[in-house]
């Protein structure tokens, strides 16, 4: 057989994954020196969240949250996310509106994609670490209740609004 048969015929061994020129013609830009960023931590009532990673492609977060602890009944305009639940147990209040959100248990190693208007919120029965990828709009949160305090009419219970009201954009 001709070496154009094997096209990895002449080229030095590859550590932990493609070579350099590889990188390079598959379009990887290689960082500069020094380019490496420290994870920004951003305390919770629930916990707390680390951005890993912030683009303005998208956004890469963990999330811990207290057993026992939630995240705010919220909604995103344009923000796209997927969680995946690394350890811990949590419960999930997900659908179209108040009168339709549908409870499920979410396990170790389950993901699930919420789509922009989808109403959510996270409870964690036992501590839970979460991955999130998303959008990059870390401001758009519409807080529909909050245990906390920091939905816009200060409601932490249940609320008369419609399916899909509106409410003042912040963090989770």
């Amino acid at each position: 057989m001709a070496d154009e048969d094997h096209p990895d015929r002449g080229r030095p061994p590859a550590r932990g994954g493609l070579s350099t020129p590889d990188l390079g013609s598959a379009g990887f830009v290689r960082s500069e020196a020094g380019a490496a960023s420290e994870p920004q931590r951003v305390d919770k009532p629930w916990g707390y969240e680390v951005i890993w990673a912030h683009t303005d492609l998208y956004v890469g977060k963990l999330l811990f949250v207290r057993a026992g602890e939630a995240l705010s009944l919220q909604f995103h305009e344009e923000k796209d996310e997927t969680l995946h639940l690394l350890d811990g147990t949590l419960r999930l209040e997900v659908g179209p509106g108040l009168d339709a959100l549908t409870d499920c248990t979410l396990l170790e190693g389950q993901s699930i994609r919420i789509e922009p208007g989808t109403l959510h919120r996270i409870t964690a029965e036992t501590d839970c670490r979460i991955l999130e990828a998303s959008t990059p709009e870390l401001d758009d949160v519409v807080r529909v209740q909050d245990r906390y305090g920091r939905a816009p009419d200060g409601s932490s219970g249940s609320s008369d609004a419609g399916s899909r009201p509106s409410g003042q954009g912040g963090e989770a």
